[in-house]
C-alpha cells in the first residue's frame, strides 16, 4: 500500500501511513514517510529547491495510521509544544487476541526502554530509570477472530500501546516483539492511528483528523463495527 493525504494546508499536512512505512530514516536506510511527503509537495506545487516538511509525532514501522507534519517552522514550533504538552487527544484501534475483562478502563505502567533490544519492560510500580504510561481504553467488540479495542494514551511512550496491552494479557495481532505467537501476512499488526484532534497551531480552529482503516483482510471486520 501507498501512503495518502488525510488533510493539506499551508502550515499542515496529514498523511495515512501504511504498516510498514517509517515515518524518519534509521540505520536501514529505507524511504521514509517524511520522504514520501516531500516528493508529493514538491511535485504537486512544482517547488524548486528543498520542502520543509517535519514530522510532528511519530508512530512505529509496524502501526498505520495518521502522522502529522508541519509544513512551516511556525506550525512546527507550536506542534511540538501541543504534542509535548498532552494537547492532542489520540485515538487507537488495536485488534488483540483476547477480549479484556473489563469492558472500559485505565491501564497505568512505568515502562522502561531497552535501547539494544528495542523493547520496553513494563512494571506496575516505579523504578529507576523508567517514566510512566497511562491509557484509556474501550472494548468495541469482536472482530472475527480477534477483539477491537478503542485505545486513548495520556502519555506518548515508545511501545506504549503494545507494552502495556501485552502486560495485561492482550498482546496486539503480529506484534511478536509483544506477546504473539504468529505474524500477520504482511509484518504489520493490528494497530492503527485512528484519529487526531487538536487546535490547529496557526489557525486556532478545532482540527479532526481520522485516518482510514487500512484494506487488510484482518481490518475487515474492525470497520463493520466501527461503521456501526
Amino acid at each position: 500500500m501507498m501512503p495518502s493525504i488525510i488533510y493539506e494546508d499551508n502550515h499542515l499536512l496529514a498523511i495515512n501511513k501504511p504498516a510498514g512505512w517509517l515515518v524518519q530514516g534509521d540505520r536501514t536506510g529505507d524511504r521514509t514517510l517524511t520522504d514520501w511527503g516531500k516528493t508529493y509537495l514538491k511535485e504537486k506545487y512544482a517547488k524548486p529547491g528543498a520542502v520543509f516538511l517535519h514530522p510532528a509525532h511519530r508512530i512505529d514501522r509496524p502501526v498505520s495510521g495518521a502522522v502529522l507534519f508541519a509544513r512551516t517552522d511556525k506550525a512546527l514550533g507550536r506542534l511540538t509544544s501541543v504534542f509535548r504538552n498532552r494537547e492532542v487527544d489520540k485515538t487507537y484501534l488495536a485488534l488483540v487476541l483476547w477480549a479484556p475483562e473489563h469492558t472500559v478502563g485505565e491501564l497505568r505502567h512505568f515502562l522502561l526502554k531497552d535501547e539494544s533490544r528495542n523493547v520496553v519492560q513494563v512494571f506496575a510500580m516505579p523504578v529507576a530509570g523508567a517514566k510512566e504510561a497511562i491509557l484509556h481504553y474501550a472494548y468495541l467488540g469482536k472482530a472475527g477472530a480477534l477483539h477491537l479495542m478503542e485505545i486513548h494514551p495520556l502519555t506518548g511512550r515508545p511501545h506504549q500501546i503494545r507494552a502495556q496491552l501485552a502486560a495485561m494479557g492482550l498482546p496486539i495481532a503480529g506484534d511478536l516483539k509483544y506477546g504473539a505467537s504468529v505474524p500477520l501476512p504482511d509484518a504489520s499488526i493490528g494497530l492503527h492511528s485512528r484519529r487526531l484532534v487538536l487546535e490547529h497551531p496557526v489557525r486556532k480552529t478545532p482540527l479532526a483528523l481520522t485516518a482510514p482503516l487500512p484494506e487488510q483482510p484482518i481490518w475487515r471486520e474492525a470497520a463493520l463495527l466501527v461503521a456501526g
